[in-house]
């Protein structure tokens, strides 16, 4: 199965997007209801950092696949699909919202590895349609294997240089 094909799924059976999209934010309400100012201690800060994670990856993947379909793939804004580029956003927008509103983003568990991710992602595409932009072609006859190995040093490079910046 595509990545096209999963989406084209999705878009035809939407009931289990759409419970799961509703059931982050509304269970992030809950936690504010039954936990209002213990969003700190440890069985709720815990429960934040599952729903950040469960909200945030399919958000931020939505993010990439919005920058990567209108910036390379020219993808007009009517075509977009609601749910699988529109809903994560707004799941992971409210949900963050509802949970900062108990507990800071700080006092949550892996919080600051989600921005370190978004970041990286952001300079990536950044750097890609730079390239992209000004017509900057690299003819190799590198293996793919040693493409990735590149690659990911380069993630660790990034995020290294990341970490200097900001420590």
């Amino acid at each position: 199965m595509t990545l096209g094909q999963f989406f084209e799924a999705v878009s035809q059976q939407p009931s289990i997007v759409l419970f799961y999209f509703f059931a982050l934010p509304f269970t992030a309400f809950l936690a504010i209801v039954f936990g209002s100012g213990e969003g700190h201690v440890s069985p709720w800060k815990y429960l934040y950092t599952v729903l950040v994670y469960f909200a945030c990856i399919p958000g931020i993947f939505a993010l990439t696949l919005n920058a990567y379909m209108f910036l390379f793939e020219r993808q007009p804004v009517l075509e977009t699909n609601l749910y699988t580029q529109i809903l994560p956003i707004l799941c992971m927008l409210v949900t963050l919202w509802l949970i900062k509103k108990n507990v800071s983003l700080n006092d949550v568990p892996g919080f600051d590895k989600i921005g370190s991710l978004f970041f990286i992602i952001t300079v990536l595409i950044s750097m890609m349609w730079i390239l992209e932009k000004t017509h900057i072609f690299v003819f190799t006859y590198m293996p793919f294997y040693q493409f990735i190995l590149f690659f990911i040093g380069f993630l660790v490079l990034i995020r290294f240089a990341w970490s200097k910046m900001m420590g």
